[in-house]
């Protein structure tokens, strides 16, 4: 086991937690990193990009001249596509992108996400998400007082009021243990995470399983 200080917003120590030394102190793997993030930027493609063949772009399909004596190439349609306004060759057709990742890698990945983290200095643990009001004024001045640009903030369930908050800030990403996931963690520059999501967070990286 590990143990991390639980600060305040104001960057006081209130306390420490344990948290299993695997999900801080694993090594980073970097090839399971680039694997992951690759499965997960796959799955956010729409895949709806498209392009009409010849079969599909509008036209007749009336020989547009006679086979020999004009000089020109032989022409069967304007829809050829080596003319302009024809159709594609191999046009692109709507597909889906994403796969099937084993768990066991997509648990390794955030093991090592977080193990950089932890290791750069970036990852840090507060008592609560909660601020004094539900103003984005008093949640931008608390990250800056805590000293963090653009921020992960994973919490064990959502806070309503924190998200109402934070929902303006585009540096700051905010979800529950169930939305960590190794692209937005490499993405920003530290997590900040709650107490009370320790646990949450361990058994979202397979530990103990």
């Amino acid at each position: 086991m590990a143990n991390l200080e639980v600060t305040s917003w104001d960057k006081k120590k209130v306390g420490t937690v344990e948290i299993d030394s695997a999900v801080v102190e694993s090594p980073v793997r970097k090839d399971i990193l680039h694997t992951v993030v690759r499965w997960q930027l796959a799955c956010r493609r729409q895949g709806t990009h498209k392009a009409k063949t010849r079969g599909e772009v509008a036209g007749t399909s009336k020989k547009p001249y006679k086979q020999k004596g004009t000089g020109n190439a032989r022409r069967g349609t304007q829809k050829s596509p080596l003319i302009r306004g024809g159709g594609v060759h191999f046009a692109p057709r709507p597909r889906d992108y994403s796969y099937v990742l084993p768990r066991k890698v997509k648990q390794a990945g955030l093991r090592s996400a977080l193990s950089y983290l932890h290791a750069e200095g970036r990852f840090h643990v507060v008592d609560s998400v909660d601020a004094a009001s539900g103003k984005t004024k008093d949640t931008v001045n608390n990250f800056k007082k805590f000293g963090a640009s653009k921020a992960v903030v994973v919490s064990a369930d959502v806070s309503d009021t924190f998200k109402r908050s934070s929902a303006n800030v585009k540096d700051i990403c905010y979800y529950s243990c169930d939305g960590l996931n190794v692209y937005d963690l490499l993405k920003y520059d530290c997590v900040v995470v709650t107490k009370d999501s320790i646990p949450a967070i361990e058994k979202r990286c397979g530990v103990g399983e």
